[in-house]
């Protein structure tokens, strides 16, 4: 069979948006690390049946499966979903990137772990820890009287001394703590008091119980000026010069686990002098310390790090506080001493992951109640107020993850029992995989029985896993040795992996450097990466340009007919003219352009910004068929394609936004612009002369943005025929084939034309 003939659009779809709306759900494995943009499991998971399993997709979807002695690359392994759902199936596996904390997390994914032997040694650390720091987060409950109750969050707000009178200001956006969502009244702090005041009305919100003050949930600080309460001066922040900028404890969420059960809504307090007594503890304690783990590495500029610059941040280090220095200091150092290396590496990796939450980014979510991690944007966001997780975590009932109620539910997010247990949940997974199905409105865990993820297995066959920390521009692949490939690549202008990643990488290094290939660089950053980045003078010729070699080396190793498929979507069409320059400098034809689903529509970083959350899946190959229904002339017809898809998506749930349909055609667009420069591509011209030749091409069938907006205004009042049909007869294949068996083309240095080893001149 082939992706061509039996991808199912509405059922891989359908997956899809559910995977991404609770995607650790669907697969746990994704909660061993942080990754950005994880593209669905379930997507690749079908591609992989569609290429290389028999019958319908819906039915093979659910059965185990194993490919013995099939070898699958991805060269832009990121967070490893394609090698992974290969793996699963029993292939073996090679993967690159260039980032070396892709290639860690990868390994850390499909490399077995004694899962009991892991369990231990995270209890041990966090019962040493919880000996060492937990006292720091304790506070008392005003509302009974208890003492020493967890702390799930402290939360901060910047200040600045005022360039008139020098008076201390608190940067308040907003005065409002906590929605009426979660919690039976709105929470909102006292302008002049500090005190936290309930209120059913949070615009009409009367005046403070402690000192009288009018109540106001609309903050001073506004479009980065604040004007000084005390004397009236006009301010402006940040202040670079003045280095990171300082915080004030405002606010406490606590948890009694004594009282829970009677009492309504959650736990918030107005730090009292024990808790400010705990922050100085903290920082006497830190700064006592010889440290061994803490990083002393500089930001580096780039387009995501200067946003940390302007605030005055010069340092990793500068981003947390004493208590989270100090927290993660001890943390590393019983890291450091287990013994056991694949146990300590699993435990280094919990540390890294740790970090999103344990720093001085996070914010504070007033509707959901909870910590918002410091990638929660795909970025660096500096907000004015900021929420401090227990770097411990309380387990539901219990304050501190010992004794027979370890086992119970996490409360809050961010502390080691949260990041343990996800962990320990996804390596479960490994082991013994499942599927959702949603049948009626209901859904059901289905275990694949027979799949596991990993390189060995008692009484199982070895696989071959293979992940390199390397650009896959230099891979040394033997030719005609891949059945297939699978790839997630970078999108031009994408989300800037190395700068983030640095902000984990740092600490990573520090513990196991030496143990990790790659590990040797000061930086994850490198001049090879595949992205737009203005910092790093990358544009979008060099983008084609490096997507075009790794296509090249990938298209010599897989064998004839084999599939190198990758997911894409921009917003831009120039972006797609670099994806089809690379294709056709690999000698590949594009068989197919298919959409799903491959992002959460509320995900924060592209809520209310009109980015698709649409993939278009391109499927190339040096011979093939693709469908004759897939070739067309008129705009009409691409029309009636676009149409198509969107009749298939909407049944699977997902109405196309207008970003979606753009997508959409950008896809079939890039397509067709392949299949009609394929005969006489000159792969020795300039990348911007290759460029524009795809641009002219893409351009013959009209705007996009005219397309979409006829389509807007056509009422579809029957979903269209549907073009990736599940099954079919022989005859309906024959007749709907469009055979090619790659392409003449003009290579540089020759003045005739050239065929490439197992290709023909299509007659079509």
């Amino acid at each position: 069979m082939s992706i061509e003939q039996t991808f199912d659009v509405p059922f891989v779809a359908a997956l899809a948006l559910k995977e991404k709306q609770i995607q650790q759900n669907y697969r746990p494995i994704i909660a061993v690390h942080k990754w950005f943009a994880r593209r669905p499991g379930t997507l690749f998971r079908a591609l992989l049946l569609s290429e290389l399993g028999q019958g319908r997709l819906a039915d093979a979807f659910y059965r185990p499966q194993d490919f013995p002695d099939i070898q699958i690359a991805d060269p832009f392994m990121g967070g490893g979903t394609p090698l992974i759902e290969a793996n699963r199936i029993g292939c073996d596996v090679q993967g690159f990137d260039i980032n070396p904390m892709s290639a860690w997390i990868v390994r850390e994914e499909i490399e077995h772990l004694d899962l009991d032997a892991y369990v231990v040694a995270a209890m041990t650390l966090t019962e040493a820890l919880a000996d060492s720091v937990g006292s720091l987060y304790r506070t008392d409950c005003p509302i009974y009287g208890d003492k020493n109750v967890p702390v799930k969050y402290f939360l901060w707000v910047k200040t600045l001394d005022c360039a008139g009178c020098g008076q201390p200001m608190d940067l308040f956006p907003g005065y409002l703590l906590a929605e009426n969502k979660r919690h039976p009244k709105n929470v909102v702090v006292c302008a002049r008091c500090g005190d936290l005041n309930e209120v059913d009305d949070r615009k009409h919100p009367g005046a403070c119980a402690g000192c009288g003050a009018a109540l106001t949930a609309i903050g001073l600080a506004r479009r980065n000026r604040i004007d000084c309460p005390a004397c009236g001066e006009g301010n402006s922040y940040p202040r670079p010069e003045a280095g990171p900028p300082r915080h004030r404890l405002f606010a406490i969420e606590y948890y009694n686990p004594a009282r829970k059960a009677r009492h309504r809504g959650r736990f918030f307090k107005k730090p009292d002098a024990r808790d400010l007594a705990r922050v100085a503890e903290a920082a006497a304690r830190f700064e006592a310390l010889s440290l061994d783990f803490v990083p002393a590495q500089p930001i580096p500029p780039g387009d995501e790090t200067d946003r940390l610059h302007r605030w005055g941040y010069r340092h990793y280090r500068e981003l947390f506080n004493p208590r989270q220095l100090l927290a993660l200091e001890l943390s590393c150092r019983e890291i450091a001493a287990v013994p056991d290396e694949r146990v300590r590496h699993a435990l280094a990796t919990n540390l890294s992951d740790l970090l999103r939450y344990q720093n001085m980014l996070c914010r504070y979510d007033t509707m959901a109640l909870k910590s918002l991690d410091i990638f929660s944007v795909h970025g660096f966001p500096v907000g004015l107020v900021q929420c401090e997780s227990n770097v411990l975590g309380i387990r539901n009932g219990h304050g501190n993850g010992r004794g027979p109620r370890a086992a119970m539910p996490a409360v809050g997010s961010g502390g080691w029992i949260n990041i343990v247990d996800k962990y320990t949940k996804a390596k479960r997974w490994c082991d013994a995989p499942f599927e959702i199905r949603h049948t009626g409105g209901r859904k059901t865990q289905v275990p694949v029985t027979g799949e596991w993820i990993g390189e060995q297995r008692n009484g199982a066959r070895r696989r071959s896993v293979s992940l390199r920390c390397a650009s896959a521009t230099t891979a040394e692949l033997q030719p005609a040795s891949l059945d297939a490939v699978f790839t997630d690549p970078p999108y031009f202008g994408n989300v800037q992996y190395a700068e983030l990643m640095d902000f984990c990488y740092v600490w990573l290094r520090r513990l196991v450097g030496h143990e990790a290939e790659g590990f040797d660089r000061a930086s994850t950053h490198s001049p090879m990466e595949l992205t737009g980045n203005v910092t790093q003078q990358r544009n979008l010729a060099g983008f084609a340009e490096g997507l075009a070699s790794v296509y090249g080396r990938m298209a010599r190793a897989l064998k004839p007919g084999s599939p190198l498929a990758f997911t894409y979507h921009h917003n831009r069409i120039e972006a797609y003219n670099a994806v089809g320059a690379a294709i056709l400098d690999a000698g590949l034809v594009c068989s197919a352009s298919l959409p799903c689903p491959a992002e959460m529509s509320g995900s924060i970083h592209i809520h209310g910004t009109g980015s698709s959350i649409i993939d278009t899946v391109f499927v190339c190959r040096t011979t093939g068929a693709t469908r004759r229904r897939w070739l067309f002339d008129t705009q009409a017809e691409l029309s009636s394609l676009i149409a198509s898809d969107i009749a298939q998506l909407t049944a699977a749930g997902r109405t196309p936004t207008l970003g979606d349909t753009r997508c959409i055609a950008f896809g079939h667009l890039t397509r067709m612009a392949i299949w009609h420069l394929r005969h006489d591509w000159d792969k020795s011209l300039p990348m911007t002369d290759k460029l524009g030749r795809v641009a002219e091409a893409t351009a013959q069938w009209g705007a996009v943005d005219g397309i979409v907006a006829s389509l807007k205004s056509q009422a579809i009042a029957e979903p269209a025929p549907l073009p990736y049909p599940p099954a079919h007869t022989v005859e309906q294949e024959a007749s709907d084939a469009v055979p090619f068996c790659g392409f003449v083309r003009r290579d540089p240095g020759e003045s005739r034309l050239l065929r490439r080893p197992g290709f023909c001149v299509p007659d079509v």
